[in-house]
């Protein structure tokens, strides 16, 4: 079984991730954001990484690449037009991580280089800031249709997969998912349990795909009481999602 220890810094209220295999002594970090943090949770832990896991080009996601880099000697492993990246990464790849295999899914939207840890034998998948609890990335780069059709990748992944995402943005998201799908009373809850975390100071982050499918709304674009909310039951599932991420952007 594989040990995380997950942990925030700035900016942006970002996660960093450390996931470490005890057999093997193994450690991979997923991005690379702030580089005391990172190095920090290496002294805390002592979990040297071999590998370092980038999502995307974004400055919170790597600007703390080179240091950390240089710190542990690790592999760096991502997308194209990365400096520091060693190997580099494309949709369909596979990788290996102590002794087991790491699907690469490729989920342009938020940016056309994302990239998802998808780790089957776990059950956990690392989205960036494709896949958010109760949300999604802001389209940067992509048209909703690219963001819907990449959604649909980690939507078909089992429902008990973990979903570690980049971002505590999980207050906002909820308000704004009760705001469009208010007859949800998964949402509601959910809604609750949220609050509750975040007033003790504990972490919305991992979820999971089930709970995702039920109460996050830019997954439910089929729903047909999402739907009737939005007044939109005749249009097709991408053109629910552009009208979600549309009215999210100015929520």
């Amino acid at each position: 079984m594989l040990q995380i220890h997950q942990f925030p810094h700035p900016p942006l209220e970002n996660y960093g991730v450390l996931i470490h295999d005890p057999d093997t002594g193994e450690t991979a970090a997923v991005d690379a954001g702030h580089g005391p943090s990172y190095l920090a949770a290496i002294a805390e832990t002592g979990w040297t990484p071999t590998q370092i896991w980038v999502t995307h080009h974004h400055h919170d996601h790597i600007t703390g690449l080179a240091a950390l880099k240089a710190a542990s000697g690790a592999t760096v492993y991502g997308p194209a037009g990365i400096d520091g990246v060693d190997r580099v990464l494309a949709s369909g790849d596979r990788m290996s991580f102590a002794g087991r295999k790491v699907d690469i899914i490729h989920t342009p939207g938020h940016t056309m280089d994302m990239l998802n840890f998808h780790i089957a034998s776990e059950g956990i998948v690392f989205t960036g800031d494709t896949l958010f609890v109760m949300g999604c990335g802001r389209l940067f780069e992509g048209a909703p249709s690219d963001m819907w059709a990449s959604l649909q990748k980690l939507m078909a992944l089992p429902e008990e997969t973990k979903v570690y995402c980049s971002h505590e943005y999980t207050l906002s998201n909820a308000s704004f998912a009760v705001s469009v799908d208010p007859n949800n009373m998964a949402l509601r809850n959910r809604s609750i349990e949220v609050e509750q975390l975040r007033e003790q100071g504990d972490p919305t982050v991992p979820s999971t795909i089930a709970a995702e499918l039920a109460t996050n709304p830019f997954l439910r674009c089929a729903d047909p009481t999402l739907r009737a909310e939005l007044g939109m039951e005749q249009a097709s599932d991408a053109e629910v999602f552009a009208e979600l991420r549309r009215r999210k952007d100015n929520f």
